[in-house]
């Protein structure tokens, strides 16, 4: 959500980069937003001159029944009660027009850093840069399930009965190495001075309102019956909803924490045959950065956080690539993102598996939460990425690490989270 200030004197570089998001259907919500201002701001000046009027004569009746003038007293307490019967008209469309108001700024998407592309939808996003040396070796590489399986390490069969399609059970060797990933993932970005944290895996709906845009929340987030509480989607949304309300000092900036929690999504929508298996589901773990810094540190931080998540994958041996996602692609509250994408050796292309978002002040905005220093209060801005989430990370791990006897190896960084195995092998081929 953008600063309405800035809408107000600047409607055409709103307009514009609703076009850049090509969301011209939204083009009317800035006139409709400035006429509903225009009228707030009336109303509201209205409402003071009522509200000084109306003390103004009230306090004059003390004195006009001490003078004995009783008439005239009982025609200032009728002029007081008019006044604030209009007040409380005032008031009342005051309330009106402020959700008006909100309701058509929840959808204007935020302004758009000039580094992002300008395109539709995500096949005009762009490749930034590859690390590591993405290899097809000479020996068929199984679907991701068919690995698993052969270690003896995922029972989607059993899943399906207990929870229906989009979960699974993972055992073993597999489950073990789903949990290293995760514990070496939480120990890389505590080594990088992040501060580990485990958050609440429900939040309120004020809080789903504030971290996140109505499609993306429709598309995701699953509610507890007869509850205000919604399953987290990911802990971002519950990291950053931690700080509603509050005002941080500023010296406490920027803060940098990692968190892990299970995560729950609803996966709306068909998927094609390369997201089957355990690549889209309804129920996964992940470790997550984030970030809450000062609006001129947020570029440097959004450079930091995603080189995190290269580097840890380079460090287990996956080869990747970034991609900058176009003004299409991108949420509405997102100012700038960029893809990792890990290199599918069976399908000999990339796939994503981490997002990096820097969403300049606009969930700070709608959660309330501001910084103060020695220059006065601000909104500071908040920035997320993936550390890693398996499965999906699992995905990569196993294909790129498979050997043609169809063990897999284990690199050095995860062997101590692995018991010390250099080497896993499969209980059948």
């Amino acid at each position: 959500m953008i600063d309405i200030r800035f809408l107000r004197e600047n409607p055409d570089a709103v307009r514009e980069n609703i076009k850049k998001k090509f969301q011209d259907a939204k083009l009317p919500l800035v006139d409709e937003i400035i006429a509903l201002d225009r009228e707030s701001r009336e109303n509201k000046q209205l409402a003071d001159a009522l509200r000084a009027e109306r003390n103004k004569v009230s306090k004059m009746i003390g004195g006009l029944y001490a003078q004995g003038k009783k008439d005239e007293a009982e025609e200032a307490k009728k002029t007081v009660t008019e006044k604030s019967e209009q007040l409380a008209e005032c008031e009342r469309r005051e309330e009106e027009l402020a959700k008006e108001i909100r309701d058509r700024m929840m959808v204007i998407p935020q302004i758009i850093d000039p580094a992002t592309p300008i395109g539709e939808d995500d096949s005009h996003n762009v490749e930034i840069e590859k690390f590591g040396e993405p290899v097809v070796p000479d020996y068929e590489i199984p679907y991701h399930t068919d690995i698993m399986e052969s270690f003896g390490g995922i029972d989607l069969d059993a899943a399906r009965r207990v929870a229906g399609n989009g979960f699974y059970y993972l055992l073993g060797d597999i489950a073990r190495l789903h949990s290293a990933v995760l514990t070496y993932a939480r120990d890389f970005m505590i080594d990088r001075g992040f501060t580990y944290c485990v958050p609440p895996f429900m939040i309120h709906s004020d809080v789903v309102s504030g971290v996140m845009s109505f499609p993306e929340m429709d598309a995701m987030m699953y509610k507890i019956e007869g509850e205000d509480l919604y399953l987290i989607g990911t802990s971002e949304h519950s990291m950053i909803g931690r700080f509603i309300d509050q005002i941080i000092p500023e010296k406490q900036l920027p803060l940098t924490l990692t968190s892990y929690s299970p995560c729950f999504r609803k996966e709306k929508g068909a998927h094609g045959i390369e997201e089957r298996g355990v690549y889209r589901i309804h129920q996964f773990e992940k470790q997550e950065m984030i970030v809450v810094c000062k609006p001129e540190e947020s570029r440097e931080w959004f450079d930091k956080l995603w080189r995190n998540t290269v580097d840890l994958f380079r460090s287990m041996e996956i080869p990747v690539r970034t991609l900058e996602c176009c003004s299409g692609d991108l949420a509405d509250l997102k100012v700038r993102s960029l893809d990792v994408e890990a290199w599918s050796p069976r399908q000999k292309k990339y796939f994503e598996v981490g997002s990096c978002s820097n969403l300049g002040d606009a969930q700070a905005r709608r959660l309330k939460i501001r910084t103060k220093g020695d220059g006065g209060t601000y909104l500071p801005h908040t920035l997320n990425n993936t550390v890693a989430a398996p499965p999906r990370m699992l995905i990569a791990f196993l294909e790129n690490h498979l050997q043609r006897d169809g063990s897999v190896t284990i690199p050095e960084v995860l062997r101590k989270y692995m018991g010390g195995k250099e080497v896993l092998i499969p209980e059948k081929k």
